[in-house]
């Protein structure tokens, strides 16, 4: 319980820009600034690591990981609309009554845009729409595209770009748009409402960058 929670803080800093993109990190200042022992600071890190949230350089201790840069924001999405719009349009020629009612029961999750920049609210909002996506990849059945997808951490890195900005109301609304779509069986429309969904999302973060 002790290494989750010290691992759920340190993921917090770095989420909402507590340590700052590029710091060192001291593990030693760390374990004294959540009042623990270095040994579940240094197992966070690890985990962080592999979330590609802090890196690793021989002999210099760890650091936080760089914001995705334009081209890196640009390049990911055009990963995903290779990706994500087909799979859509799979999912909806799949879909069950038992598909159905998961994929309802995770929108029900997030029925309002977050109240504030609290950045509880935003976790669970990524939270919900990381596996509202991943869903959507299981019911499509390509594991291959799943692990794909998953080894990105784009909610991860997009979280940090996006963090306290106004796009909660427009993602649940766009959700909607593509959960329609795959409870009613049309995958042109599952398709189409996906590429809707991304290529707002990539042009509302590019144009803040």
């Amino acid at each position: 319980m002790l290494a989750d929670d010290v691992y759920e803080q340190i993921r917090a800093l770095i989420m909402s820009d507590g340590m700052k993109p590029g710091a060192r990190v001291n593990i030693d200042e760390l374990a004294r600034q959540l009042d623990v022992s270095p040994t579940p600071v240094r197992e966070a890190l690890a985990r962080l690591e592999s979330e590609e949230l802090v890196s690793r350089l021989p002999l210099r201790g760890y650091s936080v990981t760089d914001l995705l840069n334009r081209k890196q924001v640009a390049d990911l999405y055009a990963l995903r609309l290779l990706l994500e719009p087909p799979s859509a349009a799979l999912a909806a020629t799949n879909m069950t009554p038992e598909f159905v009612q998961q994929i309802e029961d995770e929108l029900s999750t997030c029925p309002a845009a977050p109240a504030d920049d609290a950045y509880d609210d935003y976790k669970n909002l990524t939270a919900h729409d990381q596996r509202l996506h991943e869903l959507i990849l299981r019911i499509a059945g390509n594991d291959a595209v799943l692990q794909s997808f998953s080894k990105t951490h784009c909610h991860l890195h997009l979280f940090r770009l996006n963090f306290q900005q106004p796009f909660g109301v427009q993602t649940i609304t766009e959700h909607r748009a593509i959960v329609d779509a795959l409870i009613a069986g049309n995958p042109a429309a599952a398709s189409e409402a996906m590429t809707a969904h991304l290529e707002i999302a990539r042009s509302r973060l590019l144009d803040r960058m």
